[in-house]
């Protein structure tokens, strides 16, 4: 979690991944996120951190981002002010994460998960935003991918793009684009492309 990592947009990392240490989730078929709150560090002489209430504040009195990200999401509730753009990374290997959208932040409460108090952030997608200065490379996405489909497709395509071999700046891209009825929930709808000959097609069926 990264609040205001730029003056205009936060970041979150999330992972849904089996071996993931939060429990992101997705639902409303891809348009909300939500995304659980950072645990305290691992420290010697602290409790380990899956036992202990995930913390709003630092030993010194600060906000730590679970604090700083709810306060900007209680603040939106109640109509104080916009929510706060958010990009959102998925990790879909060591070391590899794709964009997934900018999403609005709009609702943050904690809840036990049998053990602890945790925090819980919903996160609303948006399409109507400008990704400029946010992701050089960036397109807008209606729908999530999973990550199942989005690793076998990396699997699959050998971590490249398809039309020029590529390794860096790589999207997930539709064959047939969501806005033309293709799917995000099938590995043969989705492929790799570098970022040149995702934005030169466009919305083209090719």
């Amino acid at each position: 979690m990264h609040f205001r990592l730029r003056p205009s947009f936060s970041v979150i990392l999330m992972s849904r991944r089996r071996n993931a240490p939060y429990r992101d989730r997705v639902e409303e078929n891809g348009r909300v996120l939500i995304y659980e709150g950072h645990d305290i560090p691992r420290k010697e002489g602290y409790p380990p951190p899956k036992n202990a209430d995930q913390p709003r504040k630092s030993p010194n009195g600060k906000l730590t981002q679970n604090g700083l990200f709810e306060e900007a999401a209680l603040r939106a509730k109640r109509g104080d002010a916009s929510p706060e753009t958010v990009a959102v990374y998925e990790k879909i290997h060591p070391g590899i994460w794709a964009f997934n959208g900018l999403f609005l932040l709009t609702d943050s409460y904690q809840e036990s998960d049998g053990n602890r108090l945790v925090f819980e952030f919903r996160l609303e997608l948006t399409d109507s935003l400008n990704l400029r200065g946010i992701h050089s490379y960036a397109l807008p996405h209606t729908r999530i991918i999973p990550s199942e489909v989005k690793q076998a497709v990396w699997k699959r395509d050998g971590g490249k793009c398809i039309q020029c071999g590529a390794t860096d700046n790589l999207h997930f891209d539709h064959d047939i684009p969501y806005s033309k009825g293709g799917s995000s929930l099938v590995v043969e709808n989705i492929r790799l492309l570098c970022a040149r000959h995702n934005l030169s097609k466009k919305d083209r069926i090719e």
